[in-house]
């Protein structure tokens, strides 16, 4: 049970205590996402001194994205996997999400813009 309080008390230093609404838009989760980095952040500064760097964020990026990749076999039945794979994979994809949402912030894209800019010529 230790570790489930020290896991909830975390959570609850970056996620705050607020309930959110599970119907939102895009730039609500921006904002929540660069709420919870500058948790994040704090919590770097007070274990390592100094927060992480652009590179570090991207490389913690791949890092989850390659997890995407095996958790995908895990899901496909290509790969032994211990546990839900699921629950697993949606964690995992969803973090991805809030890396890059993270990373654009970081390197001064909009990323809303960015992303319709996308999508609009890929749908012409």
């Amino acid at each position: 049970m230790e570790i489930n309080s020290r896991l909830i008390r975390k959570i609850k230093f970056i996620y705050g205590d607020e309930e959110y609404m599970k119907d939102i838009n895009f730039s609500n989760i921006i904002e929540r996402s660069i709420k919870i980095r500058e948790n994040y952040h704090k919590l770097e500064n007070q274990y390592h001194g100094k927060e992480w760097t652009v590179e570090e964020d991207a490389l913690a990026f791949l890092t989850d994205a390659g997890l995407v990749g095996r958790l995908t076999m895990a899901q496909q039945n290509r790969w032994p996997q211990g546990g839900d794979t699921v629950d697993d994979l949606e964690h995992k994809l969803s973090e991805c999400i809030w890396w890059l949402i993270v990373l654009a912030d970081r390197m001064d894209i909009d990323i809303s813009t960015s992303l319709d800019d996308f999508l609009s010529k890929l749908q012409n």
